[in-house]
């Protein structure tokens, strides 16, 4: 390490003190400053070369010393990092595939990391991205990746321009860890980038689109501007097109992810309602119906006819069928109780279901998870929206233990639970007095359940009456009247005034007056 140390530093010292061409004029008088400078450069660079073989033999040899872990932290107290981040500097692919190999060995602990990022680690690994050799890409590439999930790394990466070139170089695994987190997305959302990655998958012939392309583009998906450039043109329609013809849920997943954004986005989606409708059977793959599900349930458009859509496509059955409990997968029942949710808040949509018997069939289901908050959540958000409708209403306080479970669950542990539970409460309250009786008297026990816990369980222990001395004293007044107890009043010489208080015979002087003394004589103030 001294030695790679050393000659990392003769390296630096001949870059600031080497001559340069240019200053050698095209005077006559120059030429033999010119030949000289060509002879000397020359041997500069037999030298170079040398110092770049022994660099490689040094660093291999300790790059294989280091899979011991003890030798490593030598080497990582002796500088490791420090020396390799400078020979990034070196114009040699073989040598810099070692140095980045090495750092990308040293990358996984943190302290090895945070010394790259001291060092500008970002800049010069951007230089190299894109480069001709291969292998040399390929591992630079880990190497980011591996520094990718550092937040100030990311940003570093953001701010250098990598992002582009990533993109042009279609490496999808950094740029994947790049798009995970949302606010570094949006910065994706450059036009000509969203146009390649459309055209990259919209030109896949096979049926299973490449796994990291899909992937990066569902994480995409995720941020609203991205969105919208996705679906300008024509782009929603193919993507539509290409997920129904090959049934592939993981493009299913990237519209889903698309119909979550509120504005103009969502409403696109009006012209497909049918076919997403018309693939929730039995008949298809269960992770394909699970996605179209999700994409149906976020489509909370005012101008949709929900009742519609279910009697056409005849989906009441179908979705009352997968509320039986071990009907089918939990994700599937769950992304069920969310379509209804969703449909529940069309009037005669949500009447529709609760004469077909889906409240009874929520009650059931409810039963069986009620030890998944997520389930509980989502069922009592149905409950919510049916309320507000009359007919649904009336079968859910008149017919059903709903308002019950509901009370039950206004304590819950799960803070989002017990706000819709509230909510949904206050509403039946409003409408029915007897069930407002027993909410009220329900949230009045909550209320006061310490206290009266502590009331209820208190017990006079047999030492508390000897608190204030050996004698026994009642603690409460109401437990002996006060009057039969002169010995608190007398002494030996009559009746004791206390310090500083006046006579009983000061009032025989004065009358009450509305509610004022009224005196015979004028107080001395003096």
């Amino acid at each position: 390490m001294k030695l790679i140390d050393h000659e990392l530093k003769r390296m630096n010292y001949g870059k600031k003190n080497w001559p340069r061409e240019e200053a050698i004029d095209d005077d006559p008088e120059t030429t033999s400053l010119k030949k000289e400078y060509e002879k000397t450069y020359k041997k500069y660079q037999g030298l170079l070369v040398k110092q770049e073989q022994l660099l490689r033999v040094a660093l291999y040899l300790l790059l294989n010393l280091a899979e011991d872990t003890r030798t490593e932290l030598k080497m990582r107290n002796k500088n490791i990092v420090h020396m390799l981040v400078k020979a990034l500097d070196r114009d040699n692919c073989e040598l810099l595939i070692l140095v980045v190999s090495f750092l990308k060995k040293l990358s996984i602990f943190l302290e090895n990391k945070n010394d790259m990022a001291e060092m500008d680690i970002i800049e010069k690994l951007c230089k190299m991205v894109p480069c001709e050799h291969e292998d040399l890409l390929n591992i630079t590439l880990r190497l980011l990746l591996n520094l990718s999930f550092d937040t100030g790394l990311r940003n570093k990466m953001v701010q250098v321009g990598l992002l582009p070139k990533l993109t042009v170089l279609l490496d999808m695994v950094v740029a994947y860890g790049l798009a995970v987190y949302d606010r570094l997305s949006g910065m994706f959302g450059v036009e000509a980038v969203i146009s390649q990655l459309m055209k990259m998958l919209f030109e896949c012939s096979e049926e299973r689109i490449d796994l990291e392309l899909i992937s990066f583009c569902i994480n995409l998906a995720a941020n609203k501007r991205n969105a919208q450039l996705i679906c300008e043109g024509n782009g929603l329609k193919m993507l539509m097109k290409k997920a129904l013809k090959f049934k592939d849920p993981l493009l299913m997943k990237m519209i889903r992810n698309i119909s979550q954004h509120d504005g103009p986005t969502k409403n696109l989606f009006l012209d497909y309602v049918g076919d997403l409708a018309a693939q929730i059977s039995n008949d298809e793959e269960e992770e394909f119906v699970i996605e179209c599900l999700g994409t149906l349930a976020n489509l909370t458009i005012s101008d949709l006819d929900w009742e519609l859509v279910l009697k056409e496509y005849k989906l009441v059955p179908y979705l009352k069928d997968k509320l039986k409990p071990g009907s089918a997968e939990d994700d599937l029942v769950l992304e069920v109780v969310i379509m209804i949710g969703t449909v529940s808040m069309d009037d005669s949509c949500a009447a529709l279901l609760a004469k077909s018997g889906i409240i009874p069939a929520l009650i059931e289901l409810l039963n069986a998870q009620q030890e998944d908050d997520e389930f509980v959540c989502q069922i009592v958000y149905v409950f919510y929206q049916m309320v507000f409708h009359q007919a649904t209403r009336d079968v859910i306080i008149k017919e059903t233990q709903a308002p019950a479970y509901l009370i039950d669950l206004m304590h819950d542990k799960n803070a989002e639970i017990r706000k819709v539970c509230d909510n949904t409460l206050d509403i039946i309250a409003e409408y029915d007095e007897e069930w407002a009786k027993k909410i009220q008297s329900e949230k009045f026990r909550w209320h006061n359940s310490q206290w009266l816990e502590m009331v209820e369980s208190r017990q006079m222990d047999e030492n508390e009456q000897y608190l204030y001395g050996d004698e026994p004293i009642e603690p409460f007044i109401h437990e002996g009247d006060i009057l039969e107890r002169p010995d608190l009043y007398y002494n030996a010489e009559g009746l004791m005034p206390p310090e500083g208080a006046v006579s009983p015979d000061f009032f025989n002087d004065y009358q009450l007056q509305n509610g004022d003394l009224m005196g015979q004589h004028a107080f001395n103030t003096g």
